[in-house]
């Protein structure tokens, strides 16, 4: 049985984009230390009273694996309406993690996710064009 692959480039770009948010997203989950350790945050041994980083981070794992999952699915039906959806909201991701980063409100690593998002928003735009512009150009006329 042959499994199931994307049909367009920008396909791809989301699947690519899933299978990593789901892995990453299923990492959090079953060991919040090497997330944390992934994203060059330290993994204290002890926390303060009040202190629900680990609430957090199961909260975000948790989104990014179901997210993941919605990438795949959505690049195996080929469903281009939800890609670009996403450009946008990915840009603006990028944005709001950069933002973060160089105002001191999350860790510098934040830079890196940011920039992660906003690639993968360009790549997925950029296919979703490509593919736009060939089917309203057209197969070039039989000589």
């Amino acid at each position: 049985m042959q499994l199931p692959l994307p049909r367009s480039a920008s396909g791809w770009t989301m699947a690519v984009f899933g299978v990593l948010a789901a892995a990453l997203g299923a990492v959090g989950l079953a060991s919040p230390a090497t997330q944390l350790s992934l994203l060059g945050l330290a993994a204290p041994g002890e926390r303060a009273a009040g202190d629900f980083t680990p609430a957090f981070l199961t909260a975000s794992s948790m989104a990014a694996l179901n997210m993941g999952v919605y990438y795949v699915l959505a690049a195996l039906a080929d469903w281009r309406a939800f890609f670009r959806w996403t450009v946008p909201f990915r840009l603006l991701t990028c944005t709001v993690f950069t933002i973060a980063a160089l105002t001191g409100r999350a860790p510098g690593v934040f830079v890196g996710v940011g920039l992660w998002e906003g690639a993968g928003a360009v790549a997925t735009g950029a296919a979703l064009l490509r593919e736009r512009r060939r089917r309203t150009d057209g197969p070039a006329p039989a000589p």
